[in-house]
């Protein structure tokens, strides 16, 4: 039947029908390329992370959402003081009391996470702070309570108020294509200091370094840069 025979009725059902579809069309290409640039983003610019402990207060705070520039960081890449997160280096991270979502929430979370729409799993990840790069000696004293790279006393005005700067005095030397990292919350804090005697000394491979972390995004009131303390 041409549309010449179609009743009016019918002409009109049609029409709204082609509108409809042509609105849903719209809404899932406008979908579909968020979920692309969001990918985008993701794989190559930035990526979001929340943390889960209290060892960077005051800094950010538990649960804080942080993006952290995913630019491959290498050993003229990165600075003392920077906040980086990386992969555990092997017996880090002890066991998480958040409950591991099932079924259809287990599969939404891994999709969300995976384009970028959810913070990554911080089960994976730790954040912490950059104190000894390659070829740094990394010391403190308990005596004076400060931390030493190199010989010279570090400024650490992002240390949380009432915190030690060391619990107990250690030296390090940082080898090629590692790290020696802190937290903020020295007292809550279980970095390279309390893994020193594992095979990896405490130290970080900058290889495992996923990137830098340059502000918080969530809550909105924690909103702020992290910039580094140190001039470049």
């Amino acid at each position: 039947m041409s549309p010449s025979h179609v009743a009016p009725a019918e002409r009109s059902d049609l029409s709204a029908g082609r509108r409809v579809w042509g609105w849903i069309r719209e809404i899932l290409i406008v979908l579909g390329s968020a979920l692309v640039l969001s990918l985008l983003l993701k794989t190559f610019v930035f990526q979001s992370f929340w943390i889960p402990s209290g060892s960077m207060e005051n800094t950010l705070q538990v649960r804080d959402r942080i993006l952290v520039s995913l630019w491959r960081p290498g050993p003229l890449d990165l600075r003392h003081g920077d906040v980086v997160v990386f992969r555990d280096p092997g017996g880090w991270l002890g066991p998480t009391s958040e409950p591991v979502p099932t079924g259809v929430a287990k599969g939404w979370n891994e999709f969300a996470t995976f384009v970028g729409l959810l913070p990554q799993d911080a089960g994976e990840h730790l954040v912490k702070r950059v104190i000894g790069l390659p070829g740094d000696t990394v010391a403190c004293n308990t005596a004076d309570d400060k931390v030493t790279v190199n010989g010279v006393e570090l400024v650490e005005n992002y240390i949380k108020p009432g915190t030690e700067s060391c619990s107990h005095a250690w030296e390090a030397t940082v080898p090629e294509g590692r790290l020696w990292v802190l937290g903020d919350n020295r007292s809550n804090s279980a970095d390279s200091r309390a893994h020193r005697g594992d095979p990896g000394g405490g130290m970080v491979p900058i290889d495992n370094v996923v990137g830098t972390a340059f502000v918080t995004v969530w809550p909105l009131d924690h909103w702020k840069m992290l910039d580094n303390p140190y001039p470049g």
